[in-house]
């Protein structure tokens, strides 16, 4: 279990990397543009939150792990697009995986470093959307979590979960599973579901 958050930072890289990726498949973009947009996708928001609490140099940059597997994930894309651009909107669906499970071990590496939970909260939630926001201003787009069904509201419950449980003195591994059940349960049925926050003007 100790393990736990290292595999699922690296499993949010390669989801997050695939929606970057995907998404610079369906602009056109060469392949430097695609691995690009899948590095920034799947490591802004973790640089940001290392930055913020102190870690540096940024996990992203010191582990040549995080750079593989973007790398990885953008080529895969940009060699086989018709086999991950198969389903409803694939983008939105990487997006919420790495929502997920970057809000959950976000929150949790911001415990570690010593935050408090409200502060843990929020860099779990800006872990979350940082990779997003990344690849939608790249593209010159309104960012996602600016405009989207329960967002930012996911990965703020993702974390929360986290930072309960630690409160709680609960097994943070199993925290972290829920949170980010939870919070991917929620941005995926804001999306089939068509739920929102209201918007401004309307």
């Amino acid at each position: 279990m100790e393990s736990l958050p290292y595999i699922l930072d690296l499993a949010g890289t390669f989801v997050f990397a695939l929606s970057g990726a995907t998404a610079g498949v369906k602009h056109k973009l060469d392949l430097f543009g695609v691995l690009v947009l899948s590095f920034a996708a799947a490591n802004t928001g973790g640089i940001t939150r290392d930055v913020l609490i102190g870690a540096v140099p940024p996990g992203a940059i010191s582990d040549w792990h995080y750079l593989g597997v973007s790398v990885v994930a953008g080529l895969l894309t940009f060699c086989f697009p018709s086999e991950i651009i198969r389903r409803w909107n694939p983008v939105q669906l990487f997006d919420a995986a790495g929502l997920a499970l970057f809000a959950v071990t976000g929150a949790q590496k911001a415990l570690v470093h010593g935050l408090n939970p409200i502060m843990a909260i929020l860099l779990g939630t800006l872990t979350g959307i940082g990779g997003g926001m990344a690849r939608d201003i790249l593209l010159s787009e309104i960012p996602t979590v600016l405009r989207a069904d329960l967002y930012a509201v996911a990965a703020l419950a993702g974390a929360t979960i986290v930072v309960i449980a630690s409160v709680l003195h609960l097994p943070s591994g199993a925290a972290e599973l829920v949170g980010a059940v939870l919070c991917f349960g929620l941005r995926v049925v804001a999306i089939r579901r068509r739920w929102q926050l209201p918007i401004a003007g309307s």
